[in-house]
């Protein structure tokens, strides 16, 4: 997934010269509470937020330009970049949002945390039946019912649960992405137990070739 694919390109954006007071009227219209500042040709040159406005007109500033941070204080990513790019960049700096340039540095969406969080939040809901499909179709020669046998002796072999293949199948019918983490204590726990399972599956698949 790219950045692209995650931002908003309904931002508003603002000008060096542009009075303050339009520009605070502007984002209570359209609910933003960040807004890139661009030159004439769509470039970034500066950034500013409801906070550095309301700073602004409390000081009794009239450009944006005389409150905008600088365009080298600003944290960007480009259009292209993976989108966990983003995400790393936004918990790293602690950011509500950032600008997203194109290969011409033009300004063309922002990064919001609210967009991350809804794309993460689908993440989430997808069926872990769907991932043990796209591993099954990775898996060439291994059947369905091999991968599932598979899967719930590594489960065993964890938990000390003892589960039918036709049980765990079931399973993962019912639970999404984001309960499977929790329930197995975590992401990493979640994809060492599914890596577990594909090396399984592979190495009772040698062994049989062997015999």
């Amino acid at each position: 997934m790219k950045v692209k694919e995650i931002m908003d390109k309904e931002f508003i954006f603002a000008a060096p010269d542009q009075k303050i007071d339009d520009v605070s009227i502007r984002m209570e219209e359209k609910r933003k509470f960040t807004s890139p500042v661009v030159d004439k040709d769509d470039k970034l040159v500066g950034w500013i937020t409801s906070l550095d406005v309301t700073r602004g007109l409390r000081e009794h500033k009239k450009k944006v330009k005389d409150i905008m941070h600088s365009k080298e204080k600003i944290v960007t990513v480009h259009e292209n970049d993976p989108a966990r790019l983003a995400v790393l960049e936004a918990s790293k700096h602690k950011l509500v949002s950032i600008p997203v340039l194109n290969e011409k540095e033009v300004v063309v969406g922002v990064v919001r945390t609210f967009d991350i969080v809804k794309t993460l939040s689908q993440l989430y809901e997808i069926k872990v039946y769907k991932i043990f499909e796209a591993m099954h179709h990775e898996l060439k020669g291994v059947s369905w019912n091999e991968l599932m046998e598979a899967a719930s002796i590594v489960t065993r072999r964890y938990t000390g649960e003892r589960i039918t293949p036709e049980e765990y199948e079931q399973r993962i019918k019912n639970s999404t992405f984001g309960e499977a983490i929790w329930a197995t204590g975590g992401l990493e726990k979640f994809f060492v137990g599914f890596t577990a399972i594909g090396e399984l599956v592979i190495a009772r698949k040698v062994a049989r070739a062997r015999r």
